[in-house]
């Protein structure tokens, strides 16, 4: 697997399909019957690592190699002419793969019990993707994702319950749903519904401990979902990309929205959740894109306070409308300005986490690393995404535990806490850390 949340949602769906039939999943190509890469196009960096994982599992003596993902539907023949693949299964195709794979219907697939296992070689995981949409109808100039995976469909309320089903009978205690344009899940309904109909749907379900939400695009964002953050397992996270602050940069990137109205929605959420951590992406390097531009970004950032952000570096790819645009940016300095935003999130992360020092949080431990001592070093999230590192007298992976934030990590983004009110000064072992995700 290559790529996004989503690419990872979709692998593990193969797999438990692949189980609940009587096969078994492999750590090693070599000893696969069959590997199954799903590819990933969004940078020219994760089309190279697509093709790599494929010749990977040819070489390594896989008996057979499928490619699919946006990588391969964009480049079927190139991914077949690569020395082991034997199959292309392109993205419109992808929710048959498995019963084309074993030539079975898909009704004999949708009788099946599934319980969600973590994949061999992959560190147990406390949260699962759940893939509640597919496609997008936006028309970013930057984006190769569009393309590969079609115009925006959704997926019905009873495939998205049978999956947080296999999650929760899995030992999963959060959920997290996802989509390339999750803000306009239901709209193709023939009687439509929105994303807040999902989440009043999903909510009802009463095993749920925690629901979080992947990224949302600013103008998909509907102000009346934040009512129903009085439910407390609604973690409040809130992932918007921004992409540039400069209006003329988003005007090039076809991005449906101002700097202002961006501004404008922030405050809004903000009002409503007021804790909420809110993180973005940013792009540098647009053609065209001026010191004025990035300064302009650069500016808002720092006045915004996310709680942190992704910042990538524009990677030209073919049959974007960003590909042919006049005035490219240097790579130097691409790379400069993003290491220059970098800088600017580890700080205004830093800030954001600040607030909650001298504070109890919940916190899910997804993570734990046993000490010579018979201690736990715990790692894990609170509901807003800031991370918490702590000792245990027990290993709590995979449970939530009421924690005491008491300062900076001294090595890691994160905040050092206690669980124990009667030991307040924890002997942690940072020599651990590097153990966890």
């Amino acid at each position: 697997m290559v790529g996004c949340r989503l690419n990872q949602s979709e692998i593990e769906g193969f797999a438990n399909i692949f189980r609940a039939l009587g096969h078994t999943i492999v750590s090693e190509p070599g000893s696969a019957d069959l590997a199954i890469v799903n590819t990933c196009a969004v940078t020219v960096k994760a089309a190279a690592d697509s093709r790599k994982k494929l010749r990977r599992a040819g070489r390594e003596g896989a008996q057979a190699v499928l490619a699919t993902g946006c990588w391969a539907t964009l480049e079927p023949q190139v991914a077949l002419d690569l020395p082991g693949v034997t199959k292309v299964i392109g993205n419109d195709q992808k929710d048959n793969l498995v019963a084309d794979i074993l030539g079975i219907s898909q009704d004999r697939i949708a009788d099946l019990e599934f319980v969600r296992e973590p994949l061999p070689g992959d560190r147990a995981k406390t949260r699962t993707f759940i893939k509640v949409q597919e496609g997008c109808d936006n028309a970013c100039t930057y984006c190769l994702t569009r393309l590969a995976r079609g115009r925006s469909h959704s997926k019905r309320l009873g495939d998205i319950h049978r999956d947080i089903h296999a999650a929760l009978a899995g030992g999963a205690k959060e959920i997290v749903l996802t989509g390339v344009q999750l803000g306009a899940w239901g709209r193709e309904f023939a009687q439509p519904q929105s994303l807040r109909d999902l989440l009043v749907d999903i909510l009802k379900n009463q095993e749920i401990t925690r629901l979080r939400l992947s990224s949302i695009e600013p103008w998909d964002f509907d102000l009346s979902v934040l009512t129903l953050w009085q439910d407390e397992r609604l973690c409040q996270h809130l992932h918007i990309p921004l992409q540039s602050g400069s209006d003329r940069i988003l005007r090039k990137m076809e991005r449906p929205i101002s700097v202002r109205e961006y501004v404008e929605l922030i405050e809004k959420i903000r009002e409503k959740i007021p804790d909420v951590a809110l993180t973005t992406d940013v792009i540098t390097g647009f053609p065209g894109e001026t010191e004025h531009d990035f300064q302009a970004t650069t500016l808002l950032i720092e006045s915004t306070g996310f709680a942190g952000g992704h910042v990538f570096t524009y990677s030209p790819r073919p049959r974007t409308a960003a590909y042919n645009m006049e005035a490219p940016i240097a790579p130097q300095i691409a790379k400069t300005r993003n290491a220059a935003l970098r800088t600017i999130f580890k700080r205004t992360s830093q800030t954001y986490r600040e607030r909650f020092i001298d504070k109890v949080l919940p916190v899910l431990w997804e993570s734990s690393f046993p000490k010579e001592d018979g201690a736990w070093l715990l790692s894990g999230l609170t509901s807003n995404y800031v991370r918490v590192i702590a000792e245990s007298k027990a290993d709590l992976w995979n449970e939530i535990s009421q924690v005491k934030l008491f300062d900076h990590h001294p090595q890691r983004a994160a905040l050092s806490g206690w669980i124990d009110e009667d030991d307040r000064r924890p002997q942690l072992s940072w020599s651990a850390l590097d153990v966890f995700s």
